[in-house]
């Protein structure tokens, strides 16, 4: 059940695109929490906000933090111009949003009849996490591709609560955000994964599309019971459009439950038994029994997906190189570098398939 506060709002910690970090008092004391200004208007110090803190009770990795609900006495703007789809909806904070292909979008004729991504990379991962080190091993073999990222609605629906992609996109390691199904707040906003690729496409005319979900992720330690089982449908629908998937590996050294510890069951129950359309998986060749343990168990894979031994060498050098920090569960580069090799390989596979 949710949990409620009122506070006032004590600091502004700082903000990115579409976000505010805020230190608020509250009853217990101060807690940290999150606004964003677009739903629920710009809070200043002194405002009295009410709070949803059930992220923070629960002691969420990702969402920490009590969520704005609202600013009583600093109401946004009512939105003007376009938009008709509605996403986050029948919840106390559904928005209109313009989508690129609803029918007075200006891309909508471009979108109408669009059936082919063209032969483009899709590179799919489990966990939002893999986004930057996948752009890691892609750009250190093709600095000049351009990369569009479809967000799906596994995780954080607000692509604003994405501090990395907030900085990837300003740095122009992503040429445009497109965000689907119940997600929002991209450059883009699509219906589906198969408009969000299609938009990627021939929109933002993207070289390379990655699909992951946002921030944060839901699994109940069931075989079936994961928000990861979008990335065999993402395939799917890659691969029905003509694309080139590329099913990132979710490789762990540093998880030591058994389930997660190699290759994920999340990799393997995703790619094995969703996805029904072929991809290419990139292998990282890493040393020792390690090593063999991930290469063993990816051949579970390769009834339906073809192998691809792909070379770490250079890639730890490149994911330092960063402009954003690495994380996934918690562990940093150091923690858990296979991690983040296996996502890198993923983009360095992804470089190697470009014309």
């Amino acid at each position: 059940m949710i949990r409620w506060r009122k506070g006032e709002v004590v600091r502004i910690r700082r903000e990115w695109p579409g976000a505010v970090e805020l230190d608020v008092a509250v009853p217990e004391g101060e807690c940290r929490a999150l606004a964003y200004p677009p739903l629920v208007g710009r809070p200043e110090p002194g405002d009295e906000v009410l709070l949803n803190t059930t992220a923070l009770a629960m002691g969420l990795g990702t969402g920490g933090y009590a969520m704005v609900v609202a600013v009583p006495n600093r109401l946004p703007q009512d939105p003007s111009g376009p938009g008709h789809l509605v996403k986050a909806r029948y919840t106390p904070l559904q928005a209109t949003v313009h989508g690129a292909d609803e029918q007075d979008s200006p891309y909508h004729d471009r979108l109408r009849e669009a059936d082919s991504l063209d032969g483009m990379p899709v590179v799919v991962a489990d966990l939002h996490s893999a986004l930057a080190p996948i752009l890691c091993g892609l750009y250190a073999s093709r600095p000049g591709a351009r990369v569009a990222y479809v967000m799906q609605d596994g995780g954080a629906l607000p692509v604003w609560f994405s501090m990395a992609a907030a900085r990837l996109r300003e740095t122009g390691w992503l040429a445009g955000v497109v965000t689907v199904g119940q997600a929002f707040g991209g450059d883009l906003e699509a219906v589906t994964v198969h408009t969000g690729l299609l938009a990627a496409r021939h929109v933002l005319e993207a070289d390379v599309a990655i699909v992951t979900q946002g921030p944060g992720n839901l699994g109940t330690g069931t075989r079936w019971g994961f928000s990861g089982v979008s990335a065999g449908e993402a395939v799917n629908a890659a691969g029905v459009l003509l694309g080139r998937p590329v099913a990132a590996l979710r490789v762990s050294e540093g998880d030591r439950r058994e389930r997660h510890y190699g290759v994920s069951h999340h990799s393997l129950t995703a790619y094995g038994r969703v996805a029904l359309s072929s991809a290419e998986v990139p292998v990282p060749v890493l040393p020792g029994e390690f090593g063999e343990r991930v290469r063993d168990q990816a051949e579970l894979l390769a009834v339906r997906h073809r192998l691809v031994p792909v070379p770490v060498e250079g890639l730890y050098e490149a994911l330092r190189e960063s402009p954003v920090r690495l994380s996934t569960m918690g562990r940093g580069l150091e923690e858990d570098l296979a991690y983040f090799l296996a996502s890198a390989a993923a983009g360095r596979l992804a470089a190697s398939l470009l014309s």
